[in-house]
């Protein structure tokens, strides 16, 4: 996908008001509230379960300033990635590589950026299929008490087959709905598990002494919960791909609209995260698990319904992330390989990328280990690093103002997570991996 052959760098126009179809072919129809749903479906999912577990890794004092100064700083680089939506004149940066060889040039900025693009979004599928199925078997555990035990595994491939019906929507237009079945049940899944968690109580003997095990293993697992959190924050790399579906003329620029529901989807966010983390916390201190509602277990019926939501809320947020690599791999598969557009291609490219993320689900379920190993690897780059470096290229704030204070704040703490998490994650899921019996 990454060759001198790519695609322009960007869609070019003379008169942005006559250009109403993106270069993905979508139609550029939305509203600031489908970026509001889009955003929120693709940021709050499967790290808002496990903060309560990165919080016994890092404490009160240190939980506290990483999930606010988090939130801030990712906030800041979403503005400005709105910002240079459309920062040269008539051209619309689309896709966030696109901006990035813009900015590092044609093949440069491919190597960098769409490799960790496609991290993203690749591993952020990968990990909600994981999710969908702990959480489906935890529903149908909790409502079905006398049936047969199914391993997770089955789970796993059953919540995946959804989506081999569900990756044929053409676009991002066409999962609006489901965008908007996925926000709600983010706010309302995420409300029932901190409302239960205050309901319950703190446990017995609850301690908020750090969470330890071995001297180097306590350590790994700091860098992992440090990688749970920057991937609270994640959505930056569709950022651009919601953008692109906004109508953008020079009396109403399409970032106006983007602006106003990226706001909105982080007020929500911290609605969903603050107390979630904080209460679960407060309830489990140490004994907390990398998925809060899976260790909540009364009201039956009140965590059933959370599991249920987040099956519903899950299946969103993994269209949400594989619309974009669709579009890569079907324009890719045009491209390269001079097969004709239709349905029957679509039906194979997109099938077959659902069956990988869903064989890679099942071989490596560790939740929590791949939380923090992507959120290190592939979103903070995305999410911390890149929009700093990209407005620095770019707007070349004067030195030492606040604009190059904060951004060069976020490159460094952005490298920092982005080692240290990587290590940490990847060191789990070996340790995890050598006690796991797979497909099991």
């Amino acid at each position: 996908m990454v060759s001198s052959s790519s695609p322009p760098l960007a869609q070019k126009m003379e008169d942005p008001s006559k250009i109403d179809v993106n270069v993905h072919g979508t139609r550029r129809e939305a509203k600031w509230w489908h970026s509001t749903f889009h955003t929120v479906t693709a940021m709050v999912g499967a790290g808002v379960l496990g903060l309560p577990n990165a919080m016994a890794y890092l404490g009160w004092g240190p939980g506290v300033l990483m999930m606010v100064f988090s939130w801030f700083l990712t906030l800041n680089n979403m503005w400005q990635l709105i910002q240079l939506h459309e920062a040269v004149s008539g051209v619309r940066f689309d896709r966030y590589y696109d901006l990035g060889r813009h900015v590092f040039g044609p093949k440069l900025g491919a190597w960098i950026v769409l490799p960790q693009q496609l991290i993203v979004m690749v591993g952020c599928d990968i990990v909600y299929m994981v999710t969908g199925g702990e959480c489906l078997k935890k529903f149908m555990e909790l409502v079905c008490t006398n049936c047969t035990p199914i391993r997770k595994s089955y789970w796993i491939c059953i919540f995946g087959s959804l989506h081999f019906f569900l990756s044929q929507l053409p676009d991002f237009n066409s999962v609006s709905y489901v965008s908007v079945a996925a926000a709600i049940m983010s706010l309302s899944y995420s409300t029932i598990a901190w409302v239960a968690c205050l309901s319950r109580g703190r446990i017995s003997n609850v301690s908020y002494s750090y969470k330890k095990t071995s001297g180097a293993d306590t350590m790994f697992r700091v860098f992992n919960a440090l990688g749970q959190i920057s991937i609270a924050y994640a959505g930056h790399s569709v950022a651009l791909d919601i953008q692109a579906t906004i109508p953008s003329t020079p009396e109403k620029p399409s970032k106006i609209a983007m602006w106003k529901g990226a706001v909105w989807a982080y007020v929500v966010d911290a609605i969903c995260y603050f107390p979630v983390a904080f209460i679960g916390y407060w309830a489990f201190g140490q004994d907390a698990t990398d998925n809060v509602i899976v260790a909540l277990e009364k009201p039956a019926w009140l965590i059933a319904s959370a599991n249920l939501m987040v099956v519903i809320h899950v299946i969103g947020s993994y269209q949400v992330y594989a619309m974009p690599v669709f579009e890569m791999l079907e324009e890719s598969t045009v491209r390269k390989l001079k097969i004709p557009p239709g349905i029957m291609m679509r039906i194979v490219v997109r099938s077959a990328y659902v069956a990988m993320t869903l064989f890679i689900g099942v071989t490596f379920p560790f939740f929590g280990d791949l939380l923090g190993f992507l959120g290190g690897f592939g979103f903070t780059p995305t999410t911390f690093i890149l929009p700093s470096v990209f407005w620095l290229k770019m707007k070349k704030p004067k030195r030492f103002s606040a604009s190059w204070l904060i951004n060069w704040t976020g490159i460094i703490v952005g490298a920092f997570i982005m080692v240290a998490s990587t290590t940490g994650g990847m060191r789990n899921i070996v340790a995890d991996s050598s006690t796991y019996k797979f497909y099991s």
